[in-house]
This record gives structure tokens, C-alpha cells and sequence, in this order.
């Protein structure tokens, strides 16, 4: 079954490459639609919209499905419900395929839908309980989003459809049509997990390692960003500020939590947070080009750093702490160099993939007009992510096993290996390619050359500070600023807000309300009570049924005195 969706997936993927090119050079897009019915004036209508932008990203999308499915035969080897996982991922891409080509709220919502379910079947994958609670705080946080969904298409059957594509120009002037859009993007920050749903994105780790490479590089979390970009001609210019302020605020706390992370997996998890805000914030300032940009050169490298770090995970079995990690660029040379590739592709050194789309974003950022704080957040979250990168760098090579020992660690994972080098091409070219394919114009930006360069400048920066990071971490055993240090690597204690404050509340009104009345006075004054006061008149009663004949003359004597005496 493996190498079947393999093939399946890798063909159509470059079936959908081409067909983008082609519709990209002869700016074609098609509309297939399919009335089902028309009630009231309604129309009900399965509706697919292809145009380059949807044939590309559904061939990345598909291309990289094909490489973890090839990745996974091997990762998963051994387990008994392998046919399963491989078709939970086939109906994870399918759901996907579905939201791509819809420009229907109803269709989308199917495929939203489809993700959040199967996305929960995939998280609880390895049951136990860790499992199952990433699995219903990343299903219910997505609910959220769902209902805005919902509320959205209520809306829209004021307009007689539900084809958004047609009326994003009436989004702008219309009220309704600015509520819709402000659902939109409440559905799409639940999904891309900008603060304040940022909490179930590291949750998400707990399901296998092959999912997480799919989840954080084309599907799950980019369905929001992809979402935005197909409705951002509607949205008004309060909306974008407000997006903008909290895409920036995600992606400064997330680079900022990666730095005092030790778990392998968060740590990419964060990085891919921070990412998220870099694409939904430059989409918040115009440019949705580059969000698109950004979001197809991020897809290579993070699916094929999940990837590295799961080989690293399966031949450590199962270890995910950074810290008794080291030296693995002896013992596994291979997938340590294309880690390192990755980590530089994401950091934007020149002239890999990530950096023709990312310094892109930022000399286009600083040619708008903004204040000090939005510049400063965006370099410094540039910065902060070189920083976390190398200290995870420096963790993996430096050192010989910190804090327990192996031997004996062999690199012969064919599979994984294969999967892994599908996409090793993609991350150094294909920046360079999608530059020319989907700017017809090349973006020219005239800066002065110390803005030119601050780019590189924080690079260089968040080196030397990663390096400094893992030297204070791993020499000194002296913590000092621990609160400090709980409060930044636990995301601004956002999984604390997104669980134990919404239900601590709820279970102790439970808890009183069921004291107080159910267990209180309701009982006291109710069957409690009633059973007791049965209970002393039966024994009373059987008292004097049970006792001897003076008793009884004696109230025959007492009730007729009472007798003659009220007469």
C-alpha cells in the first residue's frame, strides 16, 4: 500500500507542476461547477476552482505526501496497523486536496473538517494518555475555527451563494460581508494557531513523527494561511492591523520559547509557529504573493527537518531530549548534514531556498510605512530564530553522547534515507525556481545599504547568541531566573490558559453547585430527609403495634378524655 499512494502521489504531483506552469504562463484558471439544486433562490453547487496558485501548492502538498508515505514504510515498520496509518495520511492529503480547489465556504468547510478529524485520529495514534490529551485540546481549539466557519456560511445566505470568490469585492463596503471576513480570520488563526490558540501546535507531537512532517510543512497549520490568502482582497484595513499585531506577537513568542525548549520535536514545532507569523503577517501587510511564497519554500524544508529529526529519534529509540544527544556528526553523518541544510535553509542564509522568500518578506516590510515596534519584532524574531537553530546545531553535534551512552549507532535506514534525499534538491533549488515561476515581474527594493544588510547582520547575531545559549545551558549547573526561564519556554504559559484556566473554573462551580444543592439542602429538605422522618414514624407505629394491652387502654382512655373534653 505504500508504494502504491507512492507512485500515485509522486505522479500526480508532477502532473499538477506542469499544469500550474502552463495555466501560470497563459493566465488560465478553470471553474467546474455542478448545481445539485435551487431552493429559495439558493443555489446548492459542488464547485472546484483551478488556477496556478491551487495546482502548485496541491503539487507540493502532494509531492511531499509522496516522500513521508515512502519515509514512513520504514519508520513504521513493525506496527500492526500500518494499512490504517497509511490511509489516515491518504485521507489527511485528500481533505487537504478539497480545501485547495474550493472557492465554496460549504466545500471548504468539509475539507476543514476532514482535517480536524482525521488530525485527532492521527495525534491519539500512539494511545496513552499524553496522547489523548494533545488530541482533544488540538480538537477542541479547532472547533473554534470550525464554528466561525459555520457562522461565516450563515451569513452568506443573505447573497444566495456561497461561491465566496464572487463577492470579494462587495466584502469591503458591506457589514455582512465584513463580519464573514472577520470569521475568517478568527477560522484561520485557530487553524494556523496564532496567539491566543497557539497552545495545541506542541501538543501536536505527541502523533507520529511522519505526521508531524506532513502537518507542519503543506497541510494542517497552512490551511489557514491559504485560506487568507484566497479571501485577502476582502478583508478592511482595521482587520489587517489587528492580524498584524498578533501574527507579529506569535512569532516573537515562539522563536522566543524554541531558545528554552529541550524537546527535539517542539523545538521544530515552535520554529514552525514562528514561521506561521512571519506568512500571516506579511499577507496583513499586502502582499500575498510573497505569503505564498514563503509558505511553498517553508513546506520543503520543515517536512524534510521533521524528517531528519525522526531518523535521529528512531535510532536513539525513541529519545527526544536534546540534551543526551551529541556527536552525531560522526555517527550519522548523512542525516546531520541535511539537518544542518535545513536549519540554514530556515534561518535565510544566501542562497538556499528560505532565503530568497524570507529576506524577500522582510525588504519588502521595510519599505512600508511602519512604526519602530513593528520593524524591531520582525529582526528580532529573525534573529531569534538563527539563535534556536544553532543551539539545537550545537546540541546535536558537539559532544560525545552529554548524558547517557550508546555505541554501536549505525546510519542504514534505506527507506527513510530515500525519502529524505527526494527533497534535499527542493531545499537548496527551489527558491530560485519559484522566484522566477510566480513573480512575472522581479521585485526590485532599493534600500540603504545598513537596511540592506541588517538582515544578515541579525543572522550573524543570532549565531554568536545560539552558540553563547548552549555554553550557559549545558556548562552551568547553576539556574539562575528559573521563573523566568518556565515562563518564556512555556510559550507565555499559553498551554496553562488554553486548558487549566478554562476548566479549573467550570469543574469547581460543578463541584459547589453538586455540594450545595444536590449533596446540600436538596438533599436535607428533600429524599434524604423524606426517608428519614418514614423511617422514625414506621419504627414509632411498630413500636406500639409491638408493645402490651395497658399501652394500648391507655391511649384508648387518653383519646376519649380528649374526646369529651373538646365536645
Amino acid at each position: 500500500m505504500c508504494k502504491i499512494y507512492f507512485y500515485l502521489f509522486f505522479f500526480l504531483s508532477m502532473v499538477f507542476f506542469n499544469l500550474s506552469i502552463y495555466f501560470s504562463l497563459m493566465d488560465y484558471f478553470f471553474v467546474f461547477e455542478y448545481n445539485f439544486m435551487v431552493i429559495n433562490s439558493m443555489f446548492i453547487s459542488m464547485v472546484m476552482f483551478f488556477d496556478w496558485m491551487s495546482l502548485l501548492f496541491m503539487s507540493f502538498v502532494l509531492f511531499i505526501s509522496s516522500m513521508v508515505i515512502l519515509y514512513s514504510e520504514e519508520y513504521m515498520h513493525g506496527d500492526y496497523n500500518l494499512n490504517r496509518f497509511i490511509l489516515l495520511v491518504v485521507m489527511f492529503v485528500l481533505s487537504m486536496m478539497l480545501l485547495i480547489i474550493s472557492p465554496n465556504l460549504i466545500s471548504i468547510l468539509l475539507g476543514w473538517d476532514g482535517l480536524g478529524l482525521v488530525s485527532y485520529c492521527l495525534v491519539i495514534y500512539y494511545q496513552n494518555i499524553k496522547s489523548y490529551n494533545a488530541g482533544m485540546l488540538t480538537a477542541l481549539t479547532n472547533r473554534v475555527g470550525d464554528v466561525a466557519l459555520l457562522m461565516s456560511i450563515a451569513w452568506m445566505m443573505n447573497f444566495g451563494s456561497w461561491n465566496f470568490i464572487f463577492y470579494l469585492d462587495l466584502m469591503k463596503d458591506d457589514f455582512c460581508m465584513q463580519l464573514i471576513s472577520l470569521m475568517v480570520v478568527l477560522a484561520a488563526m485557530t487553524k494556523s494557531a496564532q496567539i491566543p490558540f497557539s497552545s495545541w501546535l506542541p501538543a501536536a507531537m505527541a502523533a507520529p513523527t511522519p505526521v508531524s512532517s506532513l502537518v507542519h510543512s503543506s497541510t494542517l497549520v497552512t490551511a489557514g494561511v491559504y485560506l487568507l490568502i484566497r479571501f485577502s482582497d476582502s478583508f478592511s484595513c482595521n482587520l489587517m492591523f489587528y492580524l498584524l499585531f498578533f501574527s507579529m506577537m506569535t512569532m516573537f513568542m515562539s522563536g522566543l520559547g524554541a531558545n528554552y525548549e529541550f524537546d527535539l520535536k517542539k523545538i521544530i514545532a515552535l520554529s514552525t509557529l514562528s514561521q506561521l507569523g512571519l506568512m500571516m503577517s506579511i499577507l496583513s501587510l499586502g502582499s500575498t504573493d510573497l505569503a505564498f511564497f514563503h509558505l511553498l519554500t517553508h513546506a520543503l524544508f520543515k517536512a524534510l527537518l521533521f524528517m531528519c529529526a525522526g531518523l535521529i529519534i528512531h535510532n536513539f529509540n525513541n529519545m527526544q531530549d536534546i540534551r543526551y544527544l551529541g556527536g552525531l556528526i560522526n555517527q550519522m553523518p548523512v542525516s546531520v548534514t541535511l539537518m544542518m541544510i535545513c536549519n540554514l535553509s530556515l534561518c535565510g542564509l544566501p542562497f538556499l531556498s528560505g532565503f530568497y522568500s524570507k529576506d524577500l518578506i522582510v525588504e519588502f516590510m521595510s519599505m512600508n510605512y511602519l512604526n519602530m515596534f513593528v520593524y524591531m519584532i520582525f529582526y528580532v524574531s529573525i534573529g531569534l530564530t538563527v539563535c534556536y537553530s544553532f543551539r539545537l546545531s550545537y546540541y546535536l553535534l558537539f559532544g560525545s553522547y552529554n548524558y547517557i551512552c550508546i555505541s554501536n549507532m549505525v546510519e542504514m535506514n534505506g527507506l527513510m534515507l530515500k525519502g529524505m534525499f527526494g527533497l534535499i534538491f527542493l531545499v537548496v533549488m527551489m527558491g530560485s525556481i519559484l522566484s522566477w515561476l510566480i513573480f512575472i515581474r522581479p521585485y526590485f527594493i532599493f534600500l540603504p545599504f545598513y537596511m540592506k544588510i541588517m538582515t544578515l547582520l541579525f543572522i550573524f547575531m543570532g549565531i554568536v547568541i545560539g552558540s553563547e545559549m548552549f555554553i550557559i545551558n549545558f556548562n552551568y549547573k547553576k539556574n539562575n531566573f528559573l521563573n523566568l526561564k518556565f515562563y518564556l519556554g512555556l510559550m507565555w504559559n499559553m498551554p496553562f490558559i488554553s486548558t487549566i484556566l478554562i476548566y479549573s473554573n467550570s469543574l469547581f462551580l460543578g463541584s459547589f453547585s453538586l455540594k450545595i444543592s444536590d449533596q446540600g439542602w436538596l438533599e436535607f429538605y428533600g429524599s434524604k430527609n423524606l426517608s428519614l422522618n418514614m423511617i422514625g414514624l414506621l419504627s414509632f407505629f411498630q413500636f406500639l403495634s409491638m408493645n402490651h394491652l395497658k399501652l394500648w387502654m391507655l391511649m384508648v382512655m387518653i383519646w376519649v378524655g380528649c374526646y369529651f373534653i373538646f365536645i
